[in-house]
């Protein structure tokens, strides 16, 4: 069994384009489930209890960025680089794939109009896509999603009954079916390990795609974006769109 953690990054409304931050990006990890139970798990909580005391702060980069809501202590310097440096170490050392949709919102637009499918459902076709190819023949998979609240979380779960009806433009639905046994939706309240990787590694690539400068976390993460048997990333790990 593998599983899929997904989060986003940037504001899916097309209606709205910040110049700062003019893309969607929603991606995560891909990871063995027994992996990710023996080791993966284990390994963030230990990180969790050595620096902080607790299994309970939920890693998320907004909050690591603002130093609130228990990282208060990376107001300071010194903390703060043993912060980075065990985290950078950790994220190196265990075994994940990342996968990546960004959506360069503006020239989405002008390239479909009013045509123009919502940057998260299309992110979500191209993910689930990638997801399928990394299964074996024997292999099933799940995907857990972090909770958007509300009408957003009814959107997306009829997005994924549209996928398992009609299928998406490289993958027939009785695959999907047939690979994918379950879709979850999940809150970050809950403190699902997974979904805080995948909030860990979507950061760097959204900076990265927006021509943003390249810092360590994004060098240690570039080591686990999927790829093809030549060590290509783009169209098989990170996908841009427009192409």
């Amino acid at each position: 069994m593998k599983l899929l953690f997904l989060d986003e990054s940037g504001d899916h409304n097309l209606s709205v384009i910040d110049p700062q931050y003019p893309v969607f990006v929603l991606g995560g990890i891909i990871v063995d489930e027994i992996e990710y139970n023996n080791t993966i798990e284990p390994a963030i909580n230990e990180f969790k209890m050595k620096l902080f005391g607790t299994k309970d702060i939920i890693l998320h980069t907004s909050d690591i960025s603002r130093n609130r809501l228990g990282f208060e202590q990376l107001k300071s310097a010194e903390f703060r680089t043993v912060f980075y440096a065990e985290l950078n170490k950790l994220m190196c050392d265990l075994n994940y794939k990342v996968v990546a949709c960004v959506i360069k919102k503006q020239e989405h637009i002008d390239n479909y109009g009013f045509r123009a499918i919502d940057p998260y459902l299309l992110s979500l076709n191209v993910l689930i896509e990638r997801f399928i190819f990394e299964l074996s023949n024997n292999d099933k998979g799940v995907i857990i999603s972090e909770a958007r609240g509300g009408k957003l979380d009814n959107e997306l779960e009829l997005a994924w009954l549209d996928v398992k009806i009609q299928g998406t433009k490289f993958i027939k639905s009785t695959r999907i079916k047939n690979s994918i046994e379950n879709f979850a939706i999940r809150r970050k309240a809950d403190n699902i390990i997974g979904l805080q990787l995948a909030d860990l590694v979507i950061s760097p690539i959204a900076r990265k795609s927006i021509g943003k400068s390249v810092k360590n976390d994004y060098l240690v993460i570039e080591q686990k974006i999927r790829k093809d048997k030549f060590g290509n990333i783009n169209g098989y790990g990170i996908v841009t769109m427009p192409k």
